[in-house]
């Protein structure tokens, strides 16, 4: 229901309140209670303008910290996570991809498939990505700000990690630039270039080309090794264990 909730919200300019998405919900043929509707909008961020102006303003505010500010050379691994979703339709069907890349090699260290660009997508690929790379020191997660990444949800879930987020500003790619470079490459050189006949050979299809682009493609910026050889470089010479693992 959330993703039918943050289409109709965001439709109608963020003025509607919960009464008035349940209203709609109703009149769509929905089987939702309006406590209901309101306790998914609250969870999630989604706040009347109408209704609570200054507060939206605030939290508007928060969300605009450019703190990465395009310094995408970082020291080591597990200091900044770039983010971000892009979709792909296979046979009129809808799918959305969110990634997430260490900054330090490049690497893709987890990524999720969902019919639905939502919360759950965003905050399930941080889930993966943290359970697999255990972070120990400071990091930071940067992304756009579209709603999965600002809701109030997944922020709150970040903070319980000591994760500390940064927003690209609106209207900015540059300030993510190496996701979107991520994405392209992607697109031009497996998404676009491939016939899926089913969705298992799509899913397939994304882990096939993640695994050849951290182990077997290399990049310019990483001296033309691949992510996975620059990043083992910096665990063997600082006797630490590196995470290979790919969570998806």
């Amino acid at each position: 229901m959330l993703p039918v909730i943050e289409q109709i919200f965001h439709d109608y300019n963020e003025i509607f309140g919960s009464s008035k998405i349940y209203a709609i919900l109703k009149d769509r043929g929905y089987a939702i209670s309006e406590s209901t509707v309101a306790k998914i909008m609250h969870e999630n961020g989604m706040f009347s303008i109408r209704a609570c102006a200054k507060t939206l303003y605030k939290q508007q505010q928060e969300r605009k910290a450019n703190i990465l500010q395009q310094q995408f050379q970082v020291s080591r691994p597990n200091e900044v996570w770039v983010s971000d979703v892009t979709y792909f339709s296979v046979f009129g069907r809808m799918y959305y991809i969110c990634v997430i890349l260490d900054l330090y090699a490049r690497k893709v260290i987890a990524y999720k498939i969902s019919r639905h660009n939502s919360t759950q997508l965003t905050k399930s690929t941080v889930k993966a990505a943290y359970g697999t790379r255990k972070p120990t020191e400071s990091l930071l997660f940067h992304s756009d700000q579209g709603s999965n990444y600002t809701s109030g949800e997944f922020r709150k879930y970040l903070k319980s990690l000591n994760i500390i987020q940064s927003f690209s500003n609106p209207g900015m790619p540059y300030d993510n630039s190496v996701m979107e470079s991520f994405f392209g490459s992607f697109k031009r050189e497996a998404l676009y270039r491939y016939r899926f006949k089913t969705e298992k050979d799509f899913f397939e299809g994304v882990a096939i080309y993640i695994h050849f682009y951290n182990g077997k493609r290399p990049h310019s910026v990483l001296m033309n090794q691949t992510p996975d050889k620059f990043e083992s470089k910096y665990f063997n010479n600082n006797n630490k264990k590196p995470n290979i693992e790919i969570e998806h």
